[in-house]
């Protein structure tokens, strides 16, 4: 089985007296360590999509497996725990909390890590999470900003400690939406490279929600939606 399996998806939203359906009849198979990005136009269903393949919703109908998981018929805190452990996610708006540090907020899935695994983990100890996280701090040539709060640091240098924090606990799929909406196109295509260079040295998938077209260009493969449904390639 792939990593990430979708059948039959569809996702229905109550709307006055009626109701909206976003998805209808997704079917999709995303393999380990591959870079697939999903476009289309606003209204899609693209976010909707990205959600439902996280766990961090569940579809009105259809089935969704996450490494073997069944996540749609698991309860909320089990896709929380299983998110914990195996996925991460980058927001276009960052979502860094302001009132930690570029350090800080890296070290927050490491905090949580043995908490979501049941057991002690190899983050167990302050020093292994805070080594790892000035590790990424550098690896994302941000090394020299561990102590500046978010406001301190510019949307690019915001962006790239997101990235560093979802790939903190090494994730086994990393899910983003519009990573480089909010981004000037230089310093969009340099959070593309560190995507891209995560991706091959870590085997970690990639799921990315985009307009971007170098973004889809640089992609294993585009997966398209257009009125809720994925259309041919």
């Amino acid at each position: 089985m792939a990593l990430i399996v979708a059948r039959d998806v569809s996702k229905t939203y109550p709307s006055g007296s009626g109701s909206i359906t976003v998805l209808e009849e997704i079917d999709l198979d995303i393999e380990s360590a591959e870079f697939a990005v999903i476009v289309g136009p606003s209204g899609s269903g693209k976010s909707t999509l990205l959600g439902l393949l996280a766990g961090l919703d569940r579809p009105t109908v259809g089935r969704v497996w996450l490494d073997d998981v069944r996540l749609d018929e698991l309860s909320e805190d089990e896709r929380a725990r299983m998110r914990a452990e195996k996925v991460g996610f980058v927001f276009q708006t960052f979502e860094l909390l302001p009132t930690l540090t570029a350090l800080q907020n890296i070290l927050v899935p490491l905090e949580l890590a043995p908490t979501a695994a049941g057991h002690e983990s190899e983050w167990a100890s302050r020093e292994a999470r805070e080594a790892r996280g000035r590790s990424l701090l550098g690896r994302v040539g941000l090394g020299d900003r561990a102590d500046h709060y978010p406001v301190q640091l510019s949307g690019g240098e915001q962006q790239r400690v997101s990235l560093a924090r979802a790939f903190a606990h090494r994730p086994i799929v990393l899910f983003a939406d519009e990573p480089t909406g909010n981004l000037d196109r230089d310093t969009g295509g340099r959070v593309i490279d560190l995507l891209r260079e995560l991706n091959t040295e870590a085997q970690t998938t990639l799921v990315l929600v985009t307009h971007d077209l170098e973004l889809a260009g640089r992609a294993d493969r585009s997966v398209r939606l257009a009125g809720g449904r994925i259309q041919p390639e």
